[in-house]
């Protein structure tokens, strides 16, 4: 059956030793881990904190720039996505999340060759480990400085040219489920996402991402999760919520919260 995660990034001000001692007081089955965090603390320690513990791994945060948006050069985007793809591996983790980059000066053709040439690589790399990429394109309100992908049909794309198992997609229902249609295509998205991720909105981002508690803005959580779990997804909704409307929010309610609404829509 599908399962509850928390992101380490709902619970920003936390450490990754509070997110682990508080998700498993809340009951949460899994651990949606950010790379930062878990670097703060130690990756060997962190490992063994979570091996010792009850919480699964649905998701680690994340890998890419392989355009150079951030900085970094290709070649050195391409190692640290191989040193992520090894840590998801250590960590058992259901997938690694991958960002493309932003355009960052190229065409949207180089781009795309860019980051399709980058998975080509890496691909091998993730099936001698075992670790499935997930591939997440953003909405184009708030994509500019993360990915050139902000259409499902083209991250779709994407995946079926380098044929490989590993790949597979973030199903974030913030970013694609403010598009009602997208509902039509969930049959053909369940068998392709490696983890869904819960967030709602009040409006469509302008710049910066600013998700509201589940069930408190426009987004038809509930009809989708429904739809996924009708279509057959069986892996984890991670809750994904940042910005404005929830950063200065207790996060022990929060969590709560979105245990509540999920119970609601999966029961």
């Amino acid at each position: 059956m599908a399962r509850l995660s928390m992101n380490e990034i709902t619970t920003f001000r936390w450490s990754f030793e509070e997110d682990v001692e508080r998700y498993i007081a809340a009951e949460i089955d899994g651990i949606g881990v950010w790379r930062q965090k878990l670097s703060d603390f130690g990756e060997e320690k962190g490992a063994e904190l979570l091996a010792d513990s009850p919480l699964a791994v649905s998701c680690l945060l994340w890998a890419g720039g392989f355009t150079g948006s951030d900085g970094r050069s290709y070649r050195d985007s391409v190692q640290d996505a191989m040193d992520a793809i090894r840590l998801a591996a250590d960590l058992e983790a259901g997938c690694l999340v991958v960002y493309s980059g932003a355009r960052a000066g190229h065409t949207h053709n180089h781009a795309r060759r860019l980051f399709r040439s980058a998975l080509a690589e890496l691909a091998p790399v993730a099936a001698e480990q075992r670790v499935v990429l997930a591939i997440e394109p953003m909405h184009e309100g708030c994509a500019a400085e993360w990915t050139f992908l902000t259409d499902l049909d083209e991250t779709l794309e994407t995946i079926h040219a380098i044929g490989s198992d590993q790949l597979k997609l973030v199903f974030d229902l913030y970013h694609l489920g403010q598009n009602r249609t997208i509902l039509d295509r969930v049959p053909e998205i369940a068998p392709l996402a490696a983890v869904v991720q819960l967030g709602d909105a009040r409006e469509p981002p302008r710049g910066e991402q600013n998700r509201c508690r589940l069930g408190e803005g426009s987004v038809p959580l509930d009809e989708i999760v429904a739809a996924l779990l009708e279509a057959g997804y069986d892996g984890f909704f991670d809750v994904e919520l940042l910005g404005e409307d929830v950063e200065d929010a207790d996060y022990a309610d929060l969590i709560e919260h979105a245990k509540r609404r999920y119970a609601e829509w999966v029961a």
